[in-house]
């Protein structure tokens, strides 16, 4: 595989592009292996199903192929719709409060389900299942335990301790009741720009497949032994097929031969069906060219037919809309092809049962395709006892919320956490920290585990979270405190790096601020290229003299070579969760001296030696890291690594979400004003960073973001992304004051009542980007990114627009 590989990534981009048209994205099922499931069809099951189908109207059937988020739809929806399943999307909570305690949860979903078996006709009842991205815990819960992702869990090598992880995060989701996670992610990340590069144990498909099966056991239970048991959940393996693969873009597409998507990014399908998996997720990205979603030969010829998945199929976030002549309410192409349930965010769920249903009656969706949908998504219900189950809240495990964030998690934590750093550099033996000796603390994720959480922890991006949204969580600084001290040392907290006394030793945390999906594709793999506050803080710290342990919080591997250098030790880290203390169980030496723990971990992504070596693969040609696969130092096995080189190739950086930042429009758009407004600049971080506007109030005046080629945003507008700007109001508008966006069409939006900001403070307003899309503006070819117009008098200061998930709290389409 990796000389097909070899002859794809080398040759001339005529040739390329030649291959690229002789890629065929149709699948053939006889060249794919036989898998050996443990999970063998039961008489009784088949039995039970085939009853309830045969009492079901078209209209029920219809509704098991409908899952909504609960955003979008209410409890008393389910009295008259019986869909099949609810979610909550990454922003989705109870009572649209992202901090909801986990009573509230539970609360919820005892309302769906009581009105989901309400009933008053002789048809069957049907339960509505619930299900969530608990992807390294069960991350949406206040309280609960939060693992590493599984990036770090990658470098463990420990398919033992995954499974304990998996079975953990099962017992934690279902004590808020609900009974089915989108986990395990088995994507094999080829190229580390993506932003769901964290969610990927490895570029190596046997460490994926190692921990594929292991976790699906985890959450689901064993074949054959405590099998969806009290306490477990429904598995979701997710993205089928080849979304690692996308050249570093989310919902791209992966242009590889037939037996590289097979050999490369079937890997984890393999042992997570083998153990038992009841659904699988197909992907947003396509395969040379055709969206997964609509892929018949490999959803239906594959996963169904030669490997006999007889689970059933759930879209992802209404990535059905993306399929070819299809819409987000209508898209029968992608049942035909064999997805089984439609997942579905927005206003116009029922007119995607509408239309569903229409074309169930006319034939358009045959009669046996329908049965075979429900009758898979009937099945997993059966095997999972939902029939039995009864209301969320009367489950053996519902309501027991000590479960949250238990001892025993939060030790099952603790150790991944230790066992997945990676030590890359130890010039001089900094490490292990001496017992006794006076250490500083230095760096902003120090003292943050939102930080060191990273995305898909409580809020989607896992941004604006704070330490006590984590009640039962540790910083890395109040780890590395406790075993200082307990080894008879002194610890200091100081994110600047500022002390009184010079400390023997500078531990300076630092990293990646948390993202979510495309929101963190990024153009580079160099660290931080716009802002260099933290080599800045390294540096201070070495020219005083004192020896300096970089602790790099990240979701990839990165170029960090400038970093490095400076730092004496170098510890990747990756996002370890809410166990800081493990970071210190391996850092800090016991009071006898003598390391608590060695550094066990091993990387499971090679690290670039270059910031433009996006693919970096050990199967592919001219490999050349800075650090291979498999690399890690130990207190036992020391190295010395040598000065490396900081050349920067000329290729471009930024953040690809920001319209306007720094004080300037992104790359490919310019700033425009027309009409009664005046732009001056002003300071905010830094010299002129900061638009000063001031409408006169004698006629319309307006700025624009405008792009000089029309860009596509519409995988950010159907990812329930926002336009989100940061300003500060000198003076209150005196008339109607709209933001905008135009591709095609123009659509604007009434904000004057979303400027809450206090005057003279900074604040940030956010719009659904949706809200630009139901007015018509084609996302997929944006000429004018924003705009803001008034015809009042209006004095504002803005120092950010960008799109990017909008803060907590309640947005809307409008307020005057």
């Amino acid at each position: 595989m990796g000389l097909v590989l070899t002859t794809v990534a080398a040759a001339p981009l005529m040739a390329q592009q030649t291959m690229a048209q002789q890629l065929s994205p149709l699948a053939h099922p006889a060249q794919w292996p036989l898998l050996n499931l443990k999970r063998k069809p039961d008489p009784k099951v088949e039995a039970r199903v085939d009853a309830m189908l045969k009492r079901m109207s078209i209209e029920d059937k219809v509704g098991q192929l409908l899952q909504v988020d609960i955003a979008s739809i209410t409890p008393k929806d389910l009295e008259t719709y019986k869909l099949g399943s609810i979610l909550n999307g990454g922003n989705s909570a109870p009572n649209n409060d992202e901090l909801a305690p986990a009573p509230e949860w539970l609360k919820l979903f005892d309302a769906f389900y009581d009105a989901s078996v309400k009933r008053t006709d002789d048809r069957p009842v049907v339960p509505v299942i619930w299900g969530t991205d608990a992807v390294h815990g069960a991350n949406n819960i206040v309280g609960a335990t939060l693992f590493p992702h599984n990036i770090g869990l990658g470098a463990m090598r420990d398919p033992a301790l995954i499974k304990r992880i998996g079975a953990a995060t099962a017992a934690e989701t279902a004590a808020t009741g609900i009974d089915w996670s989108f986990a395990p992610t088995v994507a094999v990340v080829q190229d580390d720009r993506w932003g769901r590069t964290f969610e990927s144990y490895s570029e190596d498909p046997a460490i994926v497949a190692s921990y594929a099966g292991q976790m699906v056991e985890g959450i689901q239970g064993a074949v054959g032994a405590d099998f969806m048991k009290p306490g477990h959940v429904i598995s979701s393996v997710k993205h089928f097929l080849g979304d690692g693969g996308t050249g570093g873009r989310d919902q791209g597409d992966t242009r590889v031969p037939e037996a590289v998507l097979r050999d490369v990014h079937a890997a984890g399908y393999r042992t997570s069906l083998e153990a038992g998996a009841l659904t699988v997720m197909p992907s947003f990205s396509s395969w040379n060219g055709e969206k997964m979603t609509g892929n018949k030969s490999l959803l239906t010829g594959v996963l169904k037919e030669r490997w006999g998945f007889d689970g059933f199929t759930i879209g992802d976030w209404n990535a059905h809309g993306q399929v070819q002549g299809c819409t987000n309410e209508d898209c029968p192409a992608a049942i035909n092809a064999g997805l089984d349930m439609f997942m579905y965010s927005g206003p116009g769920w029922k007119q995607l049962y509408d239309n569903t249903l229409r074309e169930a009656k006319s034939g358009q969706i045959t009669p046996a395709r329908l049965d075979d949908a429900v009758r898979r998504i009937l099945r997993v219900k059966v095997l999972a006892g939902t029939f039995e189950a009864g209301r969320p809240s009367s489950r053996p495990t519902a309501g027991k919320f000590d479960l949250l964030g238990s001892p025993e998690h939060r030790a099952i934590a603790r150790q991944a956490v230790a066992e997945s750093l990676v030590l890359l550099k130890n010039n001089g033996s900094v490490l292990p920290l001496k017992a006794g000796a006076n250490i500083l603390v230095a760096g902003r994720a120090a003292d943050d585990i939102g930080m060191q959480s990273g995305g898909w922890s409580i809020t989607w991006q896992g941004t604006d979270v704070r330490n006590k949204d984590f009640p039962n969580g540790q910083s890395i600084w109040s780890g590395m405190d406790q075993a200082i001290r307990a080894a008879g040392g002194k610890a200091t907290l100081s994110a600047d790096g500022s002390y009184a006394a010079k400390p023997d030793v500078a531990v300076v945390v630092f990293g990646e601020t948390p993202y979510a999906e495309f929101t963190g594709d990024r153009p580079t793999l160099e660290y931080s290229p716009e802002d260099k506050s933290d080599i800045a803080l390294l540096k201070k710290l070495k020219a005083a003299g004192i020896p300096t342990v970089a602790v790099f919080l990240s979701g990839r591997p990165l170029w960090v070579n400038p970093e490095m250098n400076v730092a004496d030790a170098f510890v990747a880290a990756f996002l370890p969760g809410t166990e800081g203390g493990g970071v210190a169980d391996v850092l800090v030496a016991a009071k006898n001296g003598r390391p608590q723990r060695d550094f066990h971990g091993k990387l499971s992504f090679s690290w670039p030696k270059r910031l433009d070596q996006y693919v970096l693969n050990r199967r592919d040609p001219n490999y050349d890291p800075l650090f291979p696969i498999g690399y890690g130092l130990t207190y036992a096995a020391p190295a010395t690594v040598a000065t490396l080189d900081e050349t920067r190739p000329a290729v471009t950086g930024g953040d690809q979400n920001a319209l306007f930042t720094r004080g300037r429009a992104a790359a490919g758009a310019r700033l425009e004003t027309t009409g009664a407004v005046l732009l001056t600049r002003t300071d905010r971080n830094a010299q002129e960073d900061t638009l000063r506007l001031a409408w006169s109030g004698t006629g319309k005046g307006r700025l624009a973001v405008e792009q000089a080629m029309p860009i596509d945003v519409s995988r950010e507008s159907n990812g329930q992304l926002s336009i989100v700007v940061d300003y500060r109001l000198r003076a209150k508008p005196t008339g109607p004051v709209t933001i905008g966006m135009e591709g095609g069409k123009t659509a604007t939006v009434p904000v004057g009542g979303a400027l809450t900001a206090a005057a003279n403070s900074w604040g940030t307003m956010a719009v659904p980007l949706h809200c630009f899309a139901d007015g018509g503006v084609d996302m997929k070819k944006m000429t004018r990114s924003f705009m803001m117009e008034t015809a009042g008098k209006l004095d504002i200061d803005i120092s950010g627009i960008r799109i990017a998930s909008a803060p907590p709290g309640p947005v809307s389409c409008g307020a005057n």
